[in-house]
């Protein structure tokens, strides 16, 4: 008996570290194989025609199971099996991606006088995501330049740099590390994680959407997310404020963090 399979991912992306499993009319094993590093799984053994219950599992993945007929030729075709993430979700194929700046933006949104949005966004930033074989260990570190923010207003830049808000001369760095990943509905993921700013580190939760991956025209692979979270300034000591009536300060008490990222596969993003 020959086996043939292909395995996959939604995306199309191989499923290197997959199990073919064969099992007879009673539940018995007949016959196992593993995945290449192409998601091709190739075996022999020796199995008299008829019905067989192939099941095909992989860490992080739903598994899939389907029944094939060994032929009187002994051959045993699987097909393509498209193995989906558990909990519904897709993540890239596993490895270290590296943000590209230059393609993507880090932002962040405030209320001014309680009636209205105020928008700012860093211009110097950099970090890796790296997807592991099970996605709940995967993860992400990233850096940002707080000098480099920029909310088209020189005057409430300078301000936004200062101690009262981001302290950018005595903590020149914001830093986020996950500390772990689980899928959140069909469509999300949720990152653990810690923010560091203004020498104070606290927990911080994004809300992560996988947009998408494939081919770039420099002859790399990219992949894309969007992310969101909430921050309160009081917990990273930003106190400054004005009461211009009742009820209503001059800067709201939370932030709304806006991520849009591409990753490029491997360590260094070409600039483009």
């Amino acid at each position: 008996m020959a086996l043939s399979a292909r395995i996959r991912t939604r995306d199309g992306w191989a499923v290197p570290h997959a199990v073919v499993t064969v099992t007879d009319t009673t539940g018995a094993q007949v016959a196992r194989a593993g995945a290449d590093r192409d998601g091709v799984v190739r075996a022999a053994a020796p199995l008299a025609p008829g019905p067989y219950t192939v099941i095909v599992t992989a860490v992080g993945y739903a598994p899939a199971a389907s029944t094939a007929l060994v032929t009187a030729g002994g051959r045993i075709e699987v097909g393509t099996v498209v193995l989906a993430r558990r909990g519904g979700t897709e993540l890239p194929p596993p490895g270290t991606w590296s943000i590209d700046p230059v393609h993507s933006s880090v932002g962040a949104v405030a209320r001014h006088l309680g009636i209205s949005r105020v928008r700012g966004r860093f211009t110097e930033f950099g970090g890796h995501v790296r997807i592991a074989e099970d996605a709940g260990r995967s993860g992400v570190e990233a850096v940002i330049r707080a000098a480099s923010i920029d909310t088209g207003n020189g005057v409430r830049d300078e301000h936004l740099r200062s101690a009262d808000f981001l302290d950018a001369e005595r903590h020149p760095w914001i830093t986020y590390r996950s500390t772990g990943l689980s899928p959140a509905g069909p469509d999300g993921w949720t990152v653990h994680g810690e923010l560091g700013m203004r020498g104070l580190v606290r927990p911080v939760d994004l809300d992560l959407s996988h947009l998408g991956t494939g081919p770039d025209p420099w002859g790399g692979v990219r992949t894309a997310f969007r992310a969101t979270a909430e921050l309160r300034r009081e917990d990273f000591a930003m106190h400054y404020n004005r009461v211009v009536q009742a009820g209503i300060a001059a800067v709201g008490t939370t932030l709304q963090v806006e991520l849009d990222i591409q990753a490029v596969r491997g360590e260094a993003p070409p600039q483009a």
